[in-house]
């Protein structure tokens, strides 16, 4: 159980407009929390704000791009200025590319990993000056089981992911050396029900899609709040195929290699062609463009789960361990009354 306050819990949530990160807004709100939303887009922020007063909480719709350090830092100003002091910074905002490593032109990929990973650091870096002299506060990390195990086509997200696994570790040790009670966590995501895959920039022939199994938005937000509540932990995996690829990646990282080349095109794309005219957030965001709101999810209802039981043994792993424990404990005791009972039972018929 997480401790009463007195006061609200005041979170940053970036990329809020949409997707993980809009949910995770929404999250927070359900629990009275007073909660900044930082992203590009003006239409999305402003329904996501409405979102989080309707659940319950307070909000603070920011627009701000995360590739601009000065403006991370501001809104982070202009938070605690409103506010106070913020508990809980969740770095969530990105854009990617969906093409072969080759179709990636520089300026596609600089931008992408601005915001993608350089967007994690300045937020990280903006929570850590005001946190630190505090010596209290929480960051978290969205990150992927792509930090990890990379797949074809997505050279750029998965080069940003794992640059930020890279980032944590780093710092996580740096608390540590210096005693400090600022935590830092992640948060590792399955394939995601969101928008960006009508959105993304992609060269690919056919809608992209997130690889099955499929799981809401609301999924990846329970394991974040999670995470922002017990950051002791150094990361959580949520969603049963994160914990299998994470796995399968430590010990069979070759035969993955080989499978995913012939299986990771199709996977990652529907049957229908892509759009030429879609719109695409990589230089500006498309809610805005289009008057448009696109919510937390994507286009894939219908076979994405809306619940993990991986998550929730995650949550209740050390009951889970306890009860392993003493269901152990029994059978051994079973099993040695029974070994006696036969021994017994042998020494009779002698």
């Amino acid at each position: 159980m997480t401790a009463t306050r007195p006061d609200p819990q005041v979170v940053v949530v970036t990329g809020a407009s949409a997707g993980v990160g809009r949910a995770t807004a929404r999250a927070f709100g359900a629990r009275g929390a007073a909660v900044a939303l930082l992203a590009r887009g003006q239409r999305g922020l402003e329904q996501a704000a409405q979102e989080v007063r309707t659940a319950g909480g307070r909000a603070l719709p920011l627009v701000v791009d995360v590739a601009d350090a000065e403006a991370v830092d501001s809104a982070a100003q202009q938070v605690e200025d409103r506010f106070g002091p913020i508990d809980v910074w969740v770095n969530a905002a990105f854009t990617t590319v969906f093409a072969p490593a080759t179709e990636i032109r520089p300026d596609e990929l600089r931008r992408a990993t601005e915001v993608t990973y350089f967007g994690f650091v300045h937020g990280t870096q903006a929570a850590l000056r005001r946190m630190l002299p505090r010596d209290r506060g929480t960051v978290v990390q969205v990150g992927s089981a792509l930090a990890y195990r990379s797949v074809p086509l997505q050279a750029v997200y998965c080069g940003a992911k794992a640059a930020i696994r890279g980032f944590t570790d780093s710092l996580r040790c740096e608390l540590m050396h210096d005693g400090s009670r600022v935590r830092v966590t992640m948060a590792h995501l399955p394939g995601v029900n969101t928008p960006q895959f009508s959105w993304v920039l992609t060269r690919l022939p056919r809608h992209p899609r997130p690889v099955a199994p499929v799981y809401q938005p609301e999924v990846a937000a329970e394991g974040i709040l999670y995470a922002a509540d017990h950051p002791e932990r150094r990361e959580y995996w949520i969603g049963g195929s994160t914990v299998a690829t994470l796995l399968g990646q430590r010990f069979a990282a070759g035969l993955l290699d080989r499978y995913l080349a012939r299986t990771g095109y199709d996977s990652q794309q529907t049957d229908e062609p892509v759009d030429p005219s879609r719109a695409v957030n990589l230089w500006k965001p498309v809610d805005d463009a289009h008057g448009a709101d696109h919510g937390p999810h994507g286009v894939f209802d219908r076979e994405a789960h809306s619940r993990s039981p991986q998550l929730w043994a995650s949550r209740h792993r050390r009951p889970l361990a306890l009860g392993a424990a003493a269901g152990g404990a029994v059978g051994a005791v079973l099993a040695a009354g029974l070994r006696g009972s036969l021994g017994a039972a042998r020494k009779k018929r002698r």
